[in-house]
């Protein structure tokens, strides 16, 4: 990955939490979130999370599926794993994740993420829970 300052082309030794390109200060930073940075979204940190709980059985279900689709079932077993909850615990993890969902561009912003070794490990351990005996 290209660690070059998408602003002025300097040394780019900070990352983008929205969109993980780097720029190299707080000056290039405030530029790119301004102009450059097309999935940027202001998160209101004071709104609770929806609840498992409030979620209809109908919102629940996927709209579309596919071969890659994970049965609902498989899906709850996220919610007691402890590795998943220990990774879940960085800061940077979860405004990516919180960007990936927000984003409309989802896809865009998953593929960049997947360059991040914390978010791999994220997706690995989400895939050891619903898939166990897949190999991974």
């Amino acid at each position: 990955m290209d660690k070059t300052c998408t602003i002025c082309n300097g040394e780019g030794i900070y990352k983008c939490p929205t969109c993980v390109v780097y720029y190299c200060s707080v000056v290039c930073c405030k530029k790119h979130r301004e102009d450059d940075c097309d999935v940027w979204v202001k998160h209101d940190v004071k709104t609770p999370p929806q609840s498992p709980a409030s979620t209809s059985t109908e919102q629940s279900r996927p709209k579309y599926t596919s071969a890659d689709t994970v049965p609902l079932e498989r899906l709850q077993l996220l919610r007691g794993d402890e590795n998943l909850k220990n990774i879940l615990c960085n800061p940077h993890l979860r405004e990516l994740l919180i960007t990936i969902n927000s984003s409309k561009e989802p896809e865009k912003i998953m593929q960049m993420a997947m360059q991040e070794p914390l978010f791999v490990e994220f997706a690995d351990v989400c895939m050891k829970v619903v898939e166990p005996h897949s190999g991974g």
